[in-house]
């Protein structure tokens, strides 16, 4: 896998920030943050965006959302995480079809970019129908500039 493009190991390509603690159990038996920890770090900043556009109200689908799937789940490791050091996740939207987006985030210590995720999401219900055009206005208020 070739290293991911300069943009996205900045936090301010990123429209939407927060920050995680890390916990012991996080831990590999290297002492450093394991590839379950990152996987978790990533979902709960796309379930937490997900709320942000509306999609989920108190760990449930909202009201009226259409039905949609994690289609592709990609982490680039790129520098070892650490406990007791806090994560800070950044993300955003990127690419937008007519059924399917994605989230790309990226995960920050000390200031430098330990790993991305890239998530697509499709839906897949209601069938035959494209993404409500009031949700592609919220992905757009959330898009990575230049992805």
């Amino acid at each position: 896998m070739s290293r991911p493009t300069p943009w996205r190991l900045l936090r301010e390509s990123y429209p939407r920030h927060d920050v995680k603690q890390t916990r012991f159990q996080d831990l590999d038996t290297m002492g450093h943050l394991n590839n379950v920890a990152f996987a978790a770090l990533f979902e709960d900043a796309r379930v937490r965006l997900n709320q942000h556009l509306g999609r989920v109200s108190r760990g449930m689908m909202a009201e009226g959302s259409f039905r949609a799937v994690v289609a592709r789940n990609e982490i680039n490791y790129l520098a070892e995480g650490s406990f007791p050091e806090d994560v800070e996740i950044s993300i955003g939207i990127g690419r937008v079809g007519n059924r399917s987006f994605e989230m790309l985030s990226a995960a920050f210590q000390s200031g430098r970019c330990i790993a991305t995720c890239d998530t697509t999401i499709v839906m897949t219900d209601p069938k035959g129908e494209s993404l409500p055009a009031n949700f592609v206005e919220r992905l757009k208020a959330v898009q990575i500039k230049g992805a």
